[in-house]
């Protein structure tokens, strides 16, 4: 019915992941690691913006967030979240699911100072989430930040770091004629994944 080959039940899905991961890397014309992270409160209401993948590993997801800013009050007080990456030119998408935990001080350190200057200089003057009086007022506190530490060292705000998603659910979606696309989600059981096919 199709020449797209099905998943592969036997993947392991971290292995997968990266497979997929590498094809959006050659096929996406911008962020192949954008990824819709959906965080909650602790009653429950949901919110959803999109966010960078800074890092994968065995243990899980990566992303970095001003602690302060509403995704990062959610997850301190609801440490749960859904992630989702849909790559339109592969016509794929991942789900995954999981708590989250904190990122250790070195990787953050270790991120920030990758980031360009500009962008560590935005995460020190950055209220994120806050209400803004106006765009002035922002770009006067980004001066201040530039005046104050020149061409030194930006240090790493209190208030900037990150999580690491620790998937039990990983669900993988490739689009296939007449909407009978193929799925399969690997749950974790302890420290091995089961893997069930999905009706589409």
């Amino acid at each position: 019915m199709s020449d797209i080959p099905l998943i592969d039940l036997k993947a392991d899905p971290f292995a997968l992941f990266a497979a997929w991961m590498s094809d959006a890397e050659t096929s996406e014309p911008n962020d192949p690691n954008a990824m819709a992270v959906a965080t909650a409160t602790s009653d429950g209401r949901p919110s959803v913006r999109m966010l960078l993948l800074k890092g994968v590993d065995e243990r899980g997801f990566v992303f970095y967030t001003n602690l302060e800013s509403r995704k990062g009050r959610e997850l301190l007080s609801n440490p749960h979240v859904a992630l989702l990456f849909h790559w339109k030119s592969l016509r794929r998408q991942i789900r995954i699911e999981g708590p989250v935990e904190a990122v250790s001080s070195t990787e953050a350190d270790a991120y920030f100072a990758s980031r360009s200057r500009m962008s560590r200089l935005g995460a020190v003057a950055s209220e994120q989430s806050r209400p803004l009086d106006g765009r002035s007022t922002f770009e006067e506190r980004l001066k201040a930040a530039d005046e104050k530490y020149g061409e030194g060292p930006i240090p790493r705000p209190v208030n900037w770091s990150g999580f690491r998603v620790l998937p039990e659910a990983i669900e993988f979606w490739q689009d296939r004629p007449y909407r009978l696309h193929d799925r399969a989600v690997w749950t974790r059981d302890g420290n091995r994944w089961n893997v069930t096919r999905l009706y589409p």
